[in-house]
């Protein structure tokens, strides 16, 4: 058996925001290296249906490989019963999050707080909730899937960017702090992906400028290198790399998934 269908065999892998994106084509990847996948996320139709999806991808082909939970990360007591009901995690990719633009000045507190809490508190909450399993064991590996917005600044999305910046600060300084423990902590760094977040952005720009999509396309990709959006499968493979057994000596980092547009 290769190291592609056997390098994760054993271990037990949570993904929130797993029914869709990055989240699915990350559940996809960790399946397909051999783990057992809990898909977590609000929409518990789009859970089951991806569940379905991976369940014919599963190694040992038998129902219970694949599981889905339907929570809301931004909610303490919900995130509490999702993981006593999902048992051990060794794996934990935090891909949940949400996008909304508005210019400084009309960013009232509701759109801050919602992208804090989806964001960053919900990265919180979910790691809070695995990290003791993962000390006790010595041996884990978390992966927050943070964005460009983290590592630079845009325009328009300030709520957005703080709360990934904060998501790269909270991933350095738990590393640190658990550095000597089994347990490693990144993040990956998307630049624009073609996920339903893409699809909401765009179609903000041509109902707010009208223009076409292709120009709006063209807006987007103006500062990336490689003029392309980045594929699901690609962010995918980086977090997937960092919870290979080969990985265990990368920690503490943001990795730019971005084609060269962070460098």
């Amino acid at each position: 058996m290769n190291t592609e269908t056997s390098g994760l065999a054993g271990k037990h892998a949570v993904v929130t925001g797993g029914g869709s994106g990055i989240g699915a084509a990350t559940a996809e990847a960790l399946v397909r290296a051999g783990a057992r996948v809990t898909l977590m996320g609000r929409d518990a139709a789009r859970l089951a249906a991806q569940r379905d999806a991976l369940n014919a991808l599963s190694l040992s082909g038998t129902a219970g490989d694949i599981a889905c939970i339907a929570v809301d990360v931004t909610q303490e007591v919900a995130v509490a019963a999702a993981f006593e009901q999902a048992g051990s995690v060794d794996i934990l990719i935090n891909n949940a999050g949400q996008a909304q633009a508005a210019p400084f000045a009309q960013t009232d507190i509701a759109l801050w707080q919602r992208m804090l809490d989806v964001n960053l508190t919900g990265v919180f909450l979910c790691t809070r909730a695995v990290l003791p399993g993962m000390l006790e064991r010595g041996y884990g590996r978390i992966v927050n899937v943070a964005s460009t917005a983290g590592q630079t600044g845009y325009a328009y999305v300030a709520a957005y960017c703080a709360a990934k910046h904060g998501v790269i600060g909270l991933t350095r300084a738990l590393a640190l702090e658990v550095a000597t423990k089994g347990v490693t902590v990144n993040a990956v760094c998307p630049g624009y992906t073609e996920t339903e977040l893409l699809r909401a952005s765009l179609d903000q720009i041509t109902s707010k400028t009208s223009r076409s999509e292709e120009e709006a396309r063209r807006i987007l990709l103006r500062n990336n290198p490689q003029q392309r959006f980045v594929a699901p499968e690609e962010v995918a493979n980086a977090a997937l790399w960092l919870c290979m057994p080969g990985s265990a000596a990368i920690t503490g980092q943001s990795i730019s998934v971005s084609g060269g547009e962070v460098t």
